[in-house]
């Protein structure tokens, strides 16, 4: 996993409530055995006009323009800024899949779904739980002056705008040492081979029927 430090981008306000897992990566995409492919089809209901299936062309799809990740302000946008309750629904772990693959590297929102917020610090993307005054001022910041960027330290905690604004926020600390240091689960644990090879060499003394 790359460890996240600090980063800046382009800021992308989709202010809605209640987004679940189906609507950031809808079921029908879900049919890859890879973790690969997924940010193509990221809001695919609400990115496009048409009905989308696995292996349609993207050349052959109706796109919403309305819709805010393809309005060009916005098209290298990496942190996206929401509403309450995101990643509801399912479980299902291509949800941040889908957001890291289509480039986003920061969520902000009211809140987050528990599951989906721990497997978003699993897979390298930062989620960040800011009061509802504060995600109002930085729609308004990213309404009025569409393609503006931001900058999010995890080291400090703190939301930085241009203007010298900063916002801090709180995540614990097992989680920002592991995305510092990019670590999931696997890599947490590599960590410990030498304990873990010695603690299986003495157990094979003690127990060699095993």
């Amino acid at each position: 996993m790359e460890p996240f430090v600090r980063h800046t981008g382009t800021v992308v306000p989709l202010i809605r409530d209640n987004v679940d897992t189906d609507a950031i990566i809808p079921k029908q995409f879900m049919k890859s055995i890879e973790r690969t492919g997924f940010g193509a089809h990221l809001f695919d209901a609400w990115r496009y006009r048409d009905e989308g299936y696995y292996g349609k062309p993207a050349s052959e799809r109706v796109v919403n323009t309305e819709f805010v990740l393809n309005e060009p302000a916005y098209a290298d946008g990496s942190i996206l800024l929401t509403g309450r309750n995101f990643g509801c629904g399912s479980s299902r772990e291509h949800a941040p899949w889908a957001l890291f693959q289509y480039g986003f590297r920061v969520l902000i929102a009211v809140s987050f779904a528990d599951i989906f917020f721990n497997n978003c610090c699993k897979n390298g993307l930062l989620p960040i739980a800011l009061p509802e005054d504060v995600i109002s001022e930085l729609a308004g910041y990213a309404s009025e002056k569409r393609g503006s960027s931001l900058t999010v330290d995890l080291d400090s905690r703190l939301v930085l705008l241009p203007c010298g604004r900063t916002f801090e926020f709180y995540i614990p600390d097992s989680q920002r040492h592991a995305l510092l240091e990019g670590l999931d689960e696997v890599g947490a644990t590599l960590l410990h081979s030498p304990e873990i090879r010695e603690f299986e060499r003495r157990r094979m003394e003690m127990c060699p029927w095993l």
